[in-house]
């Protein structure tokens, strides 16, 4: 399993932001550290500089009444030009109803290959690969309401799109 930075290096950076795989991980209210500065000898006239502390950002712990459930839709398709279309249209939909929606973030495209001979007997050593790849997105709607979820099953998509969708 790959770590949270590993897979946003590894990812686009402008779909992914590595709070979405924290808040699978963490569950403690966690803050960053800040960093030591240095003291810069006193010189006479000038100032000192000082650098300036990174805020402080921490997780929300959901309180044990509040519940969150996550709609995850997970698209693939062969083109990602299809793909890509229809995970617009999903997230318009969600947005229309005023959804919080996360992503859609690009994961590892599969890639099948195969091997062929191109004659049927003799040619061994003549071959062709072909392959096929199938493109992926990651679309998580954040406490999804019945008029969404309707919108969602009543959408048309194009052909040659699948859809997993899981509640969480």
């Amino acid at each position: 399993m790959r770590s949270a930075f590993a897979l946003c290096k590894y990812l686009n950076k402008k779909y992914i932001s590595v709070s979405i795989f924290e808040s699978n991980m963490a569950t403690k209210e966690t803050t960053k550290k800040e960093p030591k500065v240095k003291k810069a000898p006193k010189a006479s006239g000038k100032t000192p500089k000082t650098a300036k502390a990174p805020a402080k950002t921490a997780v929300k712990i959901p309180a044990k009444g509040e519940v969150i459930s996550k709609l995850r839709i997970r698209v693939r398709a062969y083109e990602y030009k299809i793909l890509d279309l229809s995970v617009k249209q999903i997230i318009d939909t969600a947005l229309r109803y005023d959804a919080k929606v996360e992503g859609p973030i690009p994961l590892p495209t599969e890639t099948k290959k195969y091997t062929v001979n191109r004659s049927s007997f003799v040619y061994k050593n003549a071959r062709e690969q072909f392959e096929m790849r199938i493109h992926k997105r990651l679309i998580d709607i954040l406490n999804p309401t019945p008029k969404i979820m309707e919108a969602l099953t009543n959408m048309s998509l194009p052909s040659g799109v699948n859809i997993d969708v899981k509640i969480i």
